[in-house]
């Protein structure tokens, strides 16, 4: 971890930066790649009052921390610990957002499960595989568009399957959202 300190009408002495050093020694554990971590140390003297504020760049996010003591080394450890604080509640966020990710294999499952994994886990091969609710048979019977926009007004239905009479392939009828019709040839 890289260090930067700054003092304002104070020297900031050996002793400071490695009362620092070592406690952010302590804490190191907590930052995974210590190498990214920059902190900077901002100590300020006004009359009897000792402020210290720390700046902790690590990966993309600041954390920050300021107190003020009567005794500058004691400002420093409450920096610290509030810097320790913050660091294990963003690494705590970042691990819970990697771990409630969705998995790749949920969002694009493969197109040819593998036989022996579907034996294995029939309800994850399920979850993959959209299930069969209802099944219904339709009786398939030969009319134009016509008829069959007249027959779906009967029923109630949302849409019907017919044999168109003209060309002799099948049609669905159906009723849209806008209350008209759409029709779907193959």
């Amino acid at each position: 971890m890289d260090f930067e300190y700054t003092g304002r009408h104070i020297d900031v002495t050996p002793a400071l930066r490695a009362h620092v050093e070592e406690h952010f020694g302590k804490i190191g554990h907590v930052f995974e790649n210590a190498s990214t971590a920059r902190a900077h140390v901002i100590i300020d003297v006004v009359k009897n009052r000792h402020m210290a504020e720390i700046l902790l760049h690590w990966r993309e996010h600041t954390l920050t921390a300021k107190d003020t003591n009567a005794d500058m080394y004691q400002a420093l450890t409450r920096c610290i610990d509030k810097i320790e604080k913050q660091a294990l509640k963003l690494k705590k966020k970042i691990i819970d957002r990697r771990q409630e990710a969705m998995p790749m294999s949920a969002v694009a499952p493969d197109t040819s499960p593998d036989e022996a994994e579907a034996e294995a886990a029939p309800e994850a091969a399920e979850r993959r595989q959209g299930r069969i609710i209802a099944a219904r048979r339709y009786k398939v019977k030969p009319m134009t568009a016509e008829e069959a926009v007249l027959s779906l007004a009967e029923d109630g239905d949302q849409f019907v399957v017919f044999r168109d009479a003209d060309t002799d392939r099948l049609s669905v009828l159906y009723k849209r959202k806008d209350g008209n019709y759409g029709l779907i040839q193959p």
